[in-house]
């Protein structure tokens, strides 16, 4: 029997490549170097699935996913959620006291800042982390240390001299999981999200209408972001994730009212929601804020 194979954007050893293993369990992981390159993949048949960030809980969105994913013809199928622990990795045997630089992708530097404190570390920006620990395994120098996931340091051979090293506990990257194909689950079944784009005319009222009819219809909206469309700023569209099925009765009224006052509207993806969001306050599941996409799935 074929292997099945799910695509990232990332180097071996990345988050992305992290969250694949955890929601793919023996899937075969295929690294791309950007997501534009993870959807061809799947196009081509080289990949089943791609898994493509969207959101993380302390950077923000992946705007790279609103341009890209819409016009690559993929439907979601899912979507996972993977905790961002951070490791120090050295070379085997490496004491603290010899570690002078700490090498990673920027917004992870970011994220460190007690340990680059405390230990008076050199912070040093690599492109990604699992690129970081490429490095540093590469040089074979006790001076110098990565910051990037335990599954780099299994990879590339890497001591883990801390863990999470990370000031925050709860850095979370939320991702789509991709395919050809639609897979929507049956309208009785709990727990399903869709995930829907749309453009409205920038003019007073445009948006409260297109709206409206999730409110009159008690349908929750857990995500909403605006987006500049083409090369005026005539219109503006918008990304939608809400709780529900299309066919169910209120999101089908809901979304027969968006119809008649949007355009261009698309659902990207029907799917199962992930159990995370079961054991998660609503408010920590989705961050509206734009950083580059790179930024999060390194």
């Amino acid at each position: 029997m074929t292997q099945k194979v799910i695509a990232f954007q990332g180097t071996p050893g990345a988050y992305s490549d992290l969250a694949c293993r955890n929601a793919k369990p023996g899937w075969k992981t295929l690294p791309c170097r950007t997501f534009a390159d993870a959807i061809d993949a799947v196009h081509q048949g080289r990949a089943d699935l791609a898994m493509l960030a969207c959101e993380n809980s302390l950077a923000g969105r992946v705007p790279d996913i609103h341009s890209l994913l819409p016009a690559s013809g993929l439907q979601i199928v899912g979507e996972h959620f993977q905790r961002v622990e951070h490791c120090l990795l050295v070379v085997p045997g490496t004491r603290m006291e010899q570690v002078r630089r700490v090498h990673t992708h920027p917004v992870a530097l970011g994220q460190i800042r007690n340990l680059i404190r405390d230990y008076n570390l050199e912070p040093v920006a690599e492109f990604d982390t699992a690129g970081a620990a490429e490095l540093v395994a590469l040089w074979k120098k006790p001076a110098e240390a990565a910051v990037a996931s335990a599954l780099a340091a299994e990879l590339y051979g890497l001591e883990i001299l801390k863990k999470n090293v990370e000031d925050a506990d709860h850095n979370t990257t939320r991702f789509y999981i991709a395919s050809r194909t639609a897979d929507r689950p049956p309208v009785e079944t709990p727990n399903v999200m869709t995930t829907l784009i749309f453009s409205v005319k920038n003019q007073p009222g445009a948006l409260y209408k297109v709206l409206g009819g999730f409110a009159t219809n008690g349908v929750n909206m857990t995500r909403l972001e605006s987006y500049m469309s083409g090369e005026t700023f005539a219109a503006t569209r918008f990304l939608l994730d809400v709780d529900g099925h299309p066919d169910d009765i209120r999101l089908s009224k809901a979304l027969a009212e968006l119809d008649f006052f949007a355009q261009n509207t698309t659902i990207l993806g029907v799917y199962p929601q992930s159990p995370f969001r079961q054991h998660t306050p609503a408010e920590e599941q989705d961050t509206p804020r734009s950083v580059p996409a790179h930024a999060i799935s390194g």
